[in-house]
């Protein structure tokens, strides 16, 4: 424990000395700073869009702009408010990316003796690894730009090909990796839950096999990128028997923690990788001055908002994830959720963990399952009450419907206090449930143009927005 403290503060002091020379460092006097207190005086929280202007700089071609010379690659993600973000990779910060996925897999073999994967086919699910130049800076998805640097001894196992990898659209490519590993001795298969689904789902459809019928020597599974639970069931059930699960929460502003124990629960936090982390209240993030925490001050069960700084060149970024420390010791946590999503349309302050929960929790008893699920508001313009809307997918679904969303909102109501005072204030409504078709989250996201790749359904909104683009999606 005590060395993450130590590596934390280290971290600092190699930050500041190289960004002192730098655009931002001369603009925010790092040359003055020193310990923790003096940064958050001297470095205000900014998310992507109070960042844009340095990004703009670097795009130009400008060199020591938020580190020193010129990044090594550009991260290009679609982010979730604003459009195509680009995220500065360096020579530095680029070992933190490689190497942790290396580390993960590493705990893993140490701990369980499982190391007969490694000699079988890994599936990578990645974005495409063409990249594009801008002011001579190659340019991609992130999955795209560590494509490039997979250790030769595990390029040999690795699956699909690169033709298959540059394929843009996502129907074609699914299509083309199922015929590439259908066939093949798949050992480790890694990606976003929703895709991995996806995949399972047209295993299945070709072979009339579990993937673990399939794939008899199938051990490893590697996700992250969404929670996991509400997805878990399903998955486990296309497979058909039990493997392994190693959880990342990897980004392209850098790779925050990861899975270090089939046994402990949550992930160990990265706090010798080139990152300094800072920890707010998740209620005083959007406030004037919030509170700055560093790690040694984080308490266990507390919802923070996880704020960065990196030798990528991010200071006091805020990346927008939620997460609750299970431990300090040593320090692991869970994600809970995004900043932006939530539900306080009524004041209850809904947030992505509380409804997963919920959800899971009403679910388990009566065996059902659910593909994929979004919530909103729905407020009342005319005469009646406003309450929440769920839209569910469910893959088989509750013989009682009515009950069954009953149930699920008393599970919300032991969730969240706020949102039980409103159900029992009479000011909402208890929650009601409309029925999603087979795929069509799948179709809706489609028809944005965001299915595939990192792209993922927000479990909550705190707007009718992705509520009106469903509606065309729901049983009548």
């Amino acid at each position: 424990m005590h060395t993450a403290l130590d590596d934390q503060e280290a971290i600092l002091k190699t930050l500041l000395k190289t960004g002192k020379n730098t655009l931002f460092g001369k603009e925010h006097r790092l040359e003055s700073v020193s310990d923790h207190t003096s940064f958050a005086g001297a470095v205000p929280i900014r998310d992507y869009e109070q960042y844009k202007p340095y990004i703009q700089q670097i795009k130009e071609g400008k060199h020591n702009v938020l580190w020193k010379g010129k990044p090594l690659y550009l991260a290009k993600t679609s982010g979730t408010t604003s459009g195509v973000k680009y995220i500065p990779i360096s020579k530095d910060s680029i070992d933190n990316h490689i190497d942790t996925a290396r580390n993960a897999l590493l705990c893993y073999m140490a701990e369980t003796g499982n190391s007969a994967f490694a000699g079988g086919k890994m599936i990578f699910l990645s974005g495409s690894p063409e990249l594009e130049r801008i002011a001579g800076i190659p340019t991609g998805r992130l999955s795209g730009i560590v494509n490039h640097h997979v250790p030769s001894y595990l390029r040999a196992n690795q699956l699909p090909g690169y033709e298959t990898n540059c394929i843009e659209d996502w129907e074609t490519k699914l299509d083309k990796i199922v015929e590439e590993t259908i066939q093949r001795d798949m050992t480790l298969i890694s990606g976003i839950p929703p895709w991995m689904q996806m995949y399972f789902d047209r295993l299945i459809e070709k072979s009339g096999k579990k993937v673990g019928e399939l794939f008899p020597r199938f051990s490893v599974m590697v996700q992250g990128g969404v929670n996991f639970e509400p997805y878990k069931a399903r998955l486990y059930e296309s497979i058909g028997r039990k493997v392994d699960c190693i959880e990342l929460f990897p980004a392209s502003e850098g790779f925050f923690a990861f899975q270090d124990s089939q046994e402990a629960p949550g992930l160990l936090l990265n706090t010798n990788s080139g990152i300094y982390f800072e920890f707010v209240p998740a209620a005083e993030i959007f406030s004037e001055n919030p509170t700055r925490l560093s790690l040694k001050d984080v308490k266990v069960g507390e919802n923070y908002a996880l704020v960065i700084s990196s030798n990528a060149g991010l200071w006091g970024y805020n990346i927008g994830d939620t997460v609750k420390f299970v431990s300090t010791d040593p320090y692991r946590l869970v994600v809970t959720g995004r900043i932006k999503h939530f539900i306080s349309a009524f004041g209850e302050h809904v947030i992505g963990e509380e409804v997963e929960q919920s959800l899971l929790k009403a679910a388990t008893p009566h065996a059902v399952k659910v593909t994929e699920f979004t919530v909103a508001p729905f407020i009342q313009q005319g005469a009646g009450k406003s309450y929440h809307e769920w839209y569910i997918e469910f893959e088989n679904e509750p013989a009682d419907i009515t009950r069954f969303a009953l149930e699920l909102d008393q599970c919300l109501r032991e969730k969240n206090v706020y949102y039980d005072d409103l159900i029992r204030g009479n000011i909402l409504l208890p929650l009601q449930i409309r029925k999603v078709r087979r795929n069509g989250f799948i179709d809706y996201m489609k028809s944005i143009g965001k299915l595939g790749g990192q792209n993922k359904v927000p479990r909550l909104s705190n707007d009718r927005t992705i509520a009106e683009g469903m509606e065309g999606y729901v049983l009548k």
